[in-house]
């Protein structure tokens, strides 16, 4: 069972789109060919829609702009790269601190990346560990297994906890 992650940050944020939609190899083709080589040497903002689609903005995009405001199967950042003239994955990340996804979002990731035949990791190249303060109910980023939280000391659990009403699906 894939959890889908719903939006958890700052109302504010909720504006915007300009994503696009990769659901082939040929809807990737287009879009990095329309890719500045400066934008391409960077990570894009990505999500996997509920719908198990890739979408890729630039990354100085937000998360919840890339996912039209709806729930995501996974977020984070994500950097292409050639080999032997081929595209793949040279980075990728769930760090999206407005749906704060575990690390177990990763198969939806591979899976949309599959669609669209992008070589790949076996997992994050760089996982972020996101837990919510059970005391002052603040988000953490969890750093060097130190689970405590960063606002009051509380600790933190082992199991991911920062939104307890998204839904397995």
């Amino acid at each position: 069972m894939m959890r889908g992650y719903r939006y958890v940050g700052p109302v504010e944020l909720r504006v915007g789109s300009g994503a696009r939609a990769i659901g082939s190899a040929g809807d990737f083709d287009v879009w990095v060919a329309q890719q500045p080589a400066a934008e391409l040497a960077e990570p894009f903002t990505f999500v996997v829609g509920m719908d198990g689609l890739l979408r890729l903005a630039p990354r100085r995009s937000e998360h919840v702009a890339c996912a039209g405001g709806e729930p995501v199967l996974s977020a984070g950042e994500i950097g292409f790269g050639r080999d032997a003239g081929l595209w793949v994955v040279r980075e990728v990340s769930n760090q999206s601190t407005g749906y704060c996804p575990d690390g177990s979002s990763w198969p939806a990731v591979a899976r949309a990346l599959d669609r669209i035949g992008i070589a790949h990791q076996d997992g994050f190249t760089h996982e972020v560990v996101f837990r919510r303060c059970p005391g002052c109910q603040e988000h953490n980023i969890v750093r060097e297994d130190d689970f405590v939280c960063v606002f009051c000391g509380c600790d933190l659990p082992a199991q991911w906890n920062v939104d307890p009403s998204s839904a397995a699906s």
